[in-house]
């Protein structure tokens, strides 16, 4: 048997831990593994006429070329935000151009699925594991869809893929979260001033609340729960005043907005819809100096969120979905995403994923009127509060 397996969507820690633990358990079952580099743009840009292609596009991997990768954080087999069935003009590999496709105005997308199914046959896959969030397993599911045996690993450090308690990725984000308020600390309490953090998260605002909740902050702003500047910054400088060393910190997540505002987007869509998130951070900083007249500190984690290494928890759960994934290839049990769901691993089929939106439990979890992590009650709750 010979499997894919890929990395899409944005990196996090706990990639490179899953692809070695599925390489490890494939190769004791006797089954070959694949790397295919770029996320599904290994697959796009792969032409079966053209041998030369095949070294920049997939790579065969065993226990001795993986054998060290889990020690350091992204994906070696690197990604993209690829989705071969939206491919805009500016996307298709020269050797797929036609004539038609001169003729495509701006936004128009083209589906290259028809060629992803032939590069798979080429490439004699019998199965692909896809890694990533909604974005790159609504492709795998486009596949599965197409009757070719898919199985999805969820990831995403902002744990929003409906269907599963938990993503690769998310303890990490919300580890370094905490790491960087904790220094933060020492400037905002040094300069007697409120410190206003930005963190990741666009659907979903669970790094932000148990980031929140976790590094002990004043107030936590969350994609859920549209917030009144007026009364936040009340509380913020009721928070300065009742603190010894004279500061105040609220985090706020990227999807976050204003009461009768939207969500803070910036410059054009990319190929694939999206536009820049983030900047909601920056806005309240702006409304507290002038509403308060506030020495401010304004930080955006962002990217370091989901820098470096991988924590003991997203070790634990890349390399138990890797081997859970393999244990459903090997029953043949397709067209699955691998899950954690009340604390235990298990599966749900994929069309799960395209279901909903996962957000924040805001009614068990979130005070809408104190803008603060609040939980109801910690009876038969999971370990991470999902």
């Amino acid at each position: 048997m010979r499997i894919g397996i890929l990395t899409g969507g944005g990196d996090v820690p706990g990639l490179n831990p899953c692809i070695k633990a599925v390489v490890y358990r494939a190769q004791d079952q006797g089954i070959q593994v694949v790397g295919i580099r770029r996320g599904w743009a290994g697959l796009l840009n792969f032409n079966p006429d053209d041998p030369t292609t095949r070294d920049a596009c997939v790579v065969d991997l065993n226990k001795m070329n993986t054998r060290t990768v889990d020690r350091t954080g992204g994906t070696f087999l690197h990604t993209s935000r690829t989705n071969p069935q939206k491919v805009v003009a500016s996307g298709i590999p020269a050797f797929l151009r036609t004539k038609e496709h001169d003729a495509l105005k701006e936004g128009d997308k083209v589906d290259f699925t028809p060629h992803v199914l032939r590069v798979i046959e080429h490439l004699k896959l019998d199965a692909i594991i896809s890694i990533g969030g909604d974005d790159t397993q609504s492709y795998a599911l486009r596949l599965h869809k197409e009757g070719f045996p898919m199985i999805s690993i969820p990831k995403t450090m902002d744990n929003d893929v409906y269907g599963t308690d938990y993503c690769i990725g998310f303890s990490t984000a919300v580890t370094r979260s905490i790491d960087f308020i904790t220094a933060l600390r020492t400037v905002a309490g040094s300069h007697e001033r409120i410190a206003v953090v930005e963190l990741f998260g666009r659907n979903s605002g669970e790094t932000s609340l148990i980031t929140g909740y976790l590094a002990g902050v004043d107030r936590a702003l969350i994609s859920e729960v549209p917030f009144d500047m007026d009364k936040l910054a009340g509380y913020l400088m009721e928070d300065k005043k009742n603190n010894p060393s004279n500061y105040a910190i609220v985090t706020v997540s990227e999807g976050a907005h204003f009461k009768d505002g939207t969500v803070v987007e910036s410059g054009p869509e990319d190929a694939y819809g999206h536009r820049k998130l983030g900047g909601i951070g920056a806005l309240v900083e702006d409304q507290l100096k002038k509403r308060l007249g506030a020495h401010t500190v304004y930080q955006q984690v962002a990217y370091l969120m989901r820098s470096g290494e991988p924590d003991a928890l997203d070790r634990m759960v890349a390399t138990s979905y890797a081997n859970l994934a393999i244990d459903l290839i090997s029953r043949k049990k397709y067209g699955k995403m691998v899950a954690l769901r009340d604390g235990r691993y298990t599966y749900v089929a994929i069309e799960t994923l395209s279901q909903g939106l996962k957000r924040v439990d805001v009614g068990e979890l979130y005070d809408t009127e104190q803008y603060r992590p609040k939980v109801v009650d910690l009876l038969n709750k999971p370990m991470f509060l999902y």
